[in-house]
């Protein structure tokens, strides 16, 4: 088991380079390489130097002697009714694929999307599409349980993965060979639910964890055991299931 953190916010303000050295040398040991900034046209990611910018942050982490355990893709992983930015995303969701796989990174978070429609079918249909490029890529596809927005009420409500019975429905539709499930530790009591119940009940299921506290109604994404969370419950639970990924950092929303 590993002590691991995402890119995200340290690269937002100080570049890949900067987040990957920062996070090395702060202890760590290992890196989730966030992609979300590839929603966006002109991410260096999305062009011709891709392969050279990971060269970079790959050199920094191998000289510290740190491995990249996970990686997130960019999000949302498609919209309801738009094809053309679904055509554009789906190409960017096989590129961050391909990076995982360069970066030897062996999960890669793809959100589920909510549709308003056969909400099922169209996820299955979309991660059965990504999934031969996971297989070629050797990279696991890690489905995360997500949380929705009332704009009449302005609340936080449940959406798709928000509670295990259908989270688990999802996991066990997939083929285990290619995909995990990532349970995000702040999501579950946003919607009603807490994680320790999350975590027995999703069982040998959980590959990956994004560990963060909240105040179960804001996803403030802050460190442990500075919020509402019950962080002893929690522990106990990932011991009740024989837990062994990584304990990966998504709180720095702090900073």
């Amino acid at each position: 088991m590993k002590l691991v953190t995402q890119t995200d916010v340290i690269s937002q303000r100080l570049g890949d380079e900067v987040a990957v050295r920062i996070i090395c040398e702060s202890g760590f040991d290992g890196i989730d390489y966030s992609m979300f900034d590839m929603k966006n046209d002109d991410c260096i990611l999305n062009t011709a130097e891709y392969k050279n910018h990971l060269k970079k942050i790959a050199d920094i982490a191998d000289f510290y002697g740190l491995t990249f355990e996970q990686a997130h893709a960019p999000f949302p992983s498609a919209k309801d009714g738009n094809e053309k930015y679904n055509e554009v995303t789906f190409e960017r969701l096989k590129r961050a694929l391909e990076i995982a796989g360069i970066l030897d990174t062996k999960i890669c978070v793809v959100h589920p999307v909510e549709f308003k429609e056969n909400c099922f079918e169209k996820n299955m249909e979309l991660y059965h599409k990504l999934e031969p490029y996971a297989a070629d890529y050797g990279v696991k596809i890690a489905v995360e349980n997500m949380w929705g927005w009332n704009k009449e009420t302005g609340k936080i409500v449940p959406n798709v993965c928000s509670v295990a019975e259908d989270f688990n429905r999802y996991v066990d539709a997939l083929n285990p060979a290619n995909f995990t499930a990532c349970l995000d530790l702040g999501h579950c009591g946003l919607v009603g639910d807490n994680a320790g119940n999350m975590i027995r009940q999703m069982g040998s299921r959980l590959g990956c964890l994004h560990i963060h506290d909240n105040d179960h109604i804001n996803d403030s994404h802050t460190l442990p055991y500075t919020s509402k969370m019950d962080w002893d419950d929690i522990l106990h639970a990932l011991g009740e299931i024989d837990y062994k990924g990584n304990f990966t950092y998504e709180a720095d929303y702090f900073l």
